[in-house]
């Protein structure tokens, strides 16, 4: 493991930045592997695996490199245990919301296990990884945006100013100030990003943002002059190839009116936007994919937020939606070697998993489009959002309400009772035992005993999904496919995939069709430990 980290940096490859840190005892320093300064000796080299690890060994941040500016790293979906899934809930801001004890009762452990399990594996503990988060979080904060520093600091997550300022000059070795002039200083002329204090507007570019799927009855006006208090604009690194594209079309044929909009008529400018339910209040973001002349993709993030400390679990809650923290080459790499696939591959490199800014509306979401269309998915769930959710208020058009929560649901979608015709206006004009298994499900999550969060075990997960009624295992691996993050989901009986199979070859036409599942998921095994990213290449080809 050493000799293949060692021969990284001395290439400068950027495909492992993100995925460790380098530590050098000859400068105190700790860079990111692809760091343009000369390639230290080897005996003044230590890898860490996250820059926590360094943090605590004395070490602080390269200014020449800033190894905090670059996107995570993907083991932490790969990884299946309580270590993988505590770093998905920091990352979330579980610990700094909730504290050490929330975290550990979500993964089912005392709090001193799960001390014990991260420093053994990451060299850090729970609150030295999330003073790490906090201060990647202040840094994109003080370059990306003109916030005053009290704001960063509270925005990052920092308890005081005091606590901001001591973390800062912890770990890059300057002052909050120093940072913000040298990234400045650093920048080439011209626009820089921006942020509005509270009562100061952003200009947002201009075109046109169309609402994907029916249209729901209109939300109840807002006051005039209404805006969301707090308004950001902020870069999301992303690892290349990203297929922008791709990733989008999927979130925008599944928007739902009032929650989501996007505008992919101009392909050189993609636009997605949606409301979501923060800790601190309402808020909406906007992802915006311009195109490069390389080819590239860059990724410009709008944030609408009630409170400054939500910038985190917003970035983060955007992140995982985009599937931007994923390794790209290695997944083509891998998929690649299949025939059948390798052609997809090339064609599309980088596709991503689109994961869910909310674990329970994606188990509403997933219920309600079983053995239906997307598109009369889309229609119901527009019905029940304009009934049973919230207003919210926005300056993108179209953004006017929240997904109902689990307890607005259960408020709102009428039991069914058999034998009485169902009423004509209710929200969800679905069969009654599909009707019954939304209602279950929702009233699990209302009272906590379904637990679905980024910290789940996914075999745990698929268990307790399954054990509701109406819900079966294409359900529950899609759920943990996109709520997880799991990159070797298989959904099992998709006749989407077998579709794609055929069309690329992998499957003969006139193979029947349980016939065609069994040998199409022997094949796929083939395809681990990244079987998701297989079926997004597959869904594509059967769509055309």
């Amino acid at each position: 493991m050493f000799d293949e980290r060692y021969r990284a940096i001395d290439a400068r490859d950027t495909r492992f930045d993100g995925q460790f840190v380098t530590a050098v005892s000859s400068t105190g320093i700790y860079c990111r592997p692809s760091c343009p300064a000369r390639t230290p000796r080897r005996e003044h080299v230590t890898f860490y695996r996250t820059s926590a690890a360094a943090h605590e060994a004395g070490y602080r941040a390269c200014k020449r490199c800033l190894p905090e500016a670059t996107p995570g790293t993907p083991e932490w979906d790969l990884r299946r245990d309580a270590v993988g899934r505590a770093m998905r809930l920091i990352a979330d801001g579980v610990l700094d919301r909730e504290g050490v004890d929330a975290l550990g009762a979500r993964l089912g452990y005392s709090t001193r296990h799960v001390h014990r399990m991260l420093v053994a594996e990451l060299g850090a503990g729970p609150v030295a990884l999330a003073r790490a988060r906090r201060a990647q979080t202040a840094r994109s904060l003080l370059v990306g945006t003109d916030l005053p520093l009290a704001d960063v600091a509270f925005a990052a997550g920092f308890g005081s100013v005091r606590q901001f300022n001591d973390t800062v000059r912890e770990v890059f070795a300057t002052r909050p100030s120093e940072l913000r002039a040298r990234a400045r200083h650093r920048d080439r002329p011209g626009p820089r990003t921006r942020a509005a204090v509270p009562g100061t507007a952003v200009p947002v570019p201009a075109g046109p943002a169309v609402a994907a799927g029916p249209a729901a009855p209109a939300a109840p006006a807002e006051p005039a002059g209404s805006v969301p208090p707090v308004r950001l604009e902020l870069a999301l690194p992303v690892r290349q190839p990203f297929d922008a594209p791709g990733v989008l079309a999927f979130l925008a044929v599944r928007a739902v009116s009032g929650v989501e909009v996007a505008a992919l008529d101009d392909p050189d400018r993609l636009r997605y936007a949606r409301t979501l339910a923060l800790p601190h209040g309402p808020g909406a973001v906007e992802v915006v994919a311009t195109r490069q002349r390389d080819g590239g993709w860059r990724l410009g993030l709008l944030l609408e937020l009630t409170s400054l400390s939500d910038v985190g679990t917003a970035v983060a809650r955007v992140r995982r939606l985009l599937d931007l923290d994923a390794d790209p080459l290695a997944v083509d790499a891998a998929l690649a070697a299949d025939p059948a696939l390798a052609p997809l591959v090339a064609a599309t490199p980088g596709v991503r998993v689109p994961g869910a800014v909310d674990p329970a509306e994606l188990v509403v979401r997933a219920i309600v489009g079983q053995q239906i269309s997307v598109a009369a998915a889309r229609g119901h769930l527009a019905r029940l959002v304009a009934v049973a959710g919230a207003p919210s208020v926005s300056t993108v058009p179209g953004l006017d309400r929240l997904f109902p929560t689990p307890e607005q649901v259960v408020r709102h979608v009428p039991a069914p009772v058999p034998g009485a015709a169902p009423d004509p206006a209710r929200p969800l004009r679905l069969p009654g035992r599909q009707v019954a298994a939304v209602r279950a499900a929702a009233g699990a999550l209302a009272d906590g005993s379904l637990a679905v969060h980024v910290g789940s075990g996914p075999v745990e997960l698929r268990e307790r999904l399954v054990a509701l009624p109406g819900i079966g295992p294409w359900t529950a691996a899609y759920v943990a496919m996109r709520v997880l993050g799991d990159p070797d989901a298989w959904l099992t009986g998709d006749v989407a995939l077998v579709a794609g199979a055929v069309a690329t070859g992998a499957l003969p036409a006139d193979l029947a069709r349980p016939a065609a599942h069994r040998e199409l998921a022997a094949r796929a095994a083939g395809w681990a430990p990244w079987r998701s990213y297989a079926a997004m290449h597959l869904w594509q080809a059967a769509a055309g």
